[in-house]
């Protein structure tokens, strides 16, 4: 139990912690920042649509670039786990 007020920033991570969503709420995160994680033009073919298990899906346009993507996704999960702070995704799967 705490023992007074906290700020509701941490309040809220710890109730999230408890519940154990922290995980969902930074792949929604990936989901949301996308554009952010990889850039304008990369964003402008690549559409993430679900995190499964540790697996982030997303949809790219053409052919050539899910070849140019699947090349990438190490640097990509590089990227996702500067910004989480935390090895939140295992894998990414293009289609």
């Amino acid at each position: 139990m705490s023992s007074g007020p906290q700020p509701l920033g941490a309040a809220l991570q710890s109730l999230f912690r408890q519940l154990g969503i922290t995980n969902k709420l930074q792949a929604y995160d990936v989901i949301t920042t996308w554009e952010d994680i990889v850039g304008e033009k990369i964003a402008s073919v690549a559409t993430p649509r679900k995190v499964v298990n540790g697996v982030l899906f997303v949809e790219v346009k053409t052919g050539s670039w899910r070849t140019e993507l699947s090349m990438r996704k190490q640097e990509i999960l590089d990227k996702v786990h500067r910004r989480t702070g935390r090895k939140i995704l295992r894998d990414i799967r293009f289609h």
